[in-house]
């Protein structure tokens, strides 16, 4: 049976990958851990020189980005919205999130929220790639996140037959919610 032990790395696409790197670590404290460089694809041998670097998200979570010579200019999904694929980063509670709000708006970024989720509170910033990326803590009580554990296969099975949204977990998002 496969136990999975963590998440190692997540890898994107960038335009530059020292852009990139300065950006993370500027605005999100990131160090760079590893650069890998080939003229080759390892696993396919496919000709298309790229600079993969790992960069330091905490705890032993890596965010890698590839910056690919071989190709047409790097795009998005357009049948995508924007918001929807995203690189989120938790902080340590919500004063932390307001800070870190306030310390990215005082470096120049344009930043969306505070955003109530009734679990978690977020705020949103593209990095120079066009990649969304999200900042969250954690606000939910042990019990609503118990309850939304078991809420979540009769959701997913609902989902999957009608397509429209299951109203088990509205109150995430319910009015009352959305107020600081």
């Amino acid at each position: 049976m496969i136990k999975i032990e963590q998440i190692h790395h997540v890898a994107y696409r960038c335009k530059d990958a020292k852009e990139t790197v300065e950006f993370y670590k500027n605005f999100l404290n990131m160090d760079l851990l590893v650069c890998i460089a080939e003229d080759k694809v390892p696993s396919t041998k496919e000709p298309n020189p790229y600079m993969h670097v790992f960069l330091d998200a905490g705890m032993g979570n890596i965010l890698a980005f590839f910056e690919i010579t071989g190709c047409a200019p790097m795009g998005r999904d357009q049948n995508t919205p924007p918001w929807v694929q995203h690189i989120a980063f938790q902080v340590k509670d919500e004063t932390a999130l307001l800070e870190a709000k306030k310390e990215l708006e005082a470096k120049g970024l344009s930043v969306l929220g505070v955003t109530e989720h009734g679990i978690i509170r977020s705020i949103y910033f593209f990095d120079p790639n066009g990649h969304r990326v999200e900042l969250t803590c954690v606000t939910g009580q042990p019990d609503q996140m118990k309850h939304l554990k078991e809420l979540a296969p009769t959701m997913l099975d609902e989902w999957s037959r009608t397509k429209t949204p299951p109203r088990q977990a509205a109150w995430l998002h319910a009015e009352e919610f959305s107020k600081l």
